[in-house]
């Protein structure tokens, strides 16, 4: 499922990172990787921040659709 349907709180593990070559790097460098563990902190309008690699990062709700958990 996509990270946008995780319940606040939670740990998950990321199964896969999707869309573009473009986009896929640019979350691997945020610290969206296979395997990796990822919580979210809040959403606000759709607007995601989460806790991944032990730093917050803000993500629109069309990078959360590409994260599989």
């Amino acid at each position: 499922m996509p990270l946008t349907m995780a319940r606040t709180g939670e740990a998950n593990v990321i199964k896969k990172v999707g869309g573009k070559e473009e986009t896929r790097r640019f979350l691997e460098n945020l610290g969206f990787v296979t395997g990796g563990n990822v919580t979210v902190i809040s959403e606000i309008g759709g607007n995601m921040i989460v806790n991944v690699k032990e730093s917050r990062v803000a993500i629109n709700r069309d990078m959360a659709n590409k994260i599989m958990i």
